[in-house]
């Protein structure tokens, strides 16, 4: 697997933050959020249950130009 680092939240200084990566081998975007809270985390899993093996992440606003961004990256061939 390689990963393509597409950028990290504009404002996150120099500690871990969220970030987008494209998987340059399958496409899949790969991001690190935040952990959805309790209240986010059940509401959507009204719509879609949540297995064990998943997490309901939130990633901020300002990283929209990041995630289409990689969204980019992810559709060229």
């Amino acid at each position: 697997m390689a990963l393509l680092f597409v950028g990290k939240d504009p404002e996150s200084g120099d500690h871990g933050s969220p970030a987008v990566w494209v998987d340059q081998e399958t496409k899949d975007l790969v991001i690190q959020g935040w952990t959805a809270d309790d209240q986010t985390t059940g509401e959507s899993s009204q719509d879609v249950p949540i297995p064990g093996h998943e997490s309901v992440i939130r990633v901020p606003k300002r990283m929209v130009p990041l995630l289409r961004e990689a969204l980019r990256v992810a559709e060229s061939d």
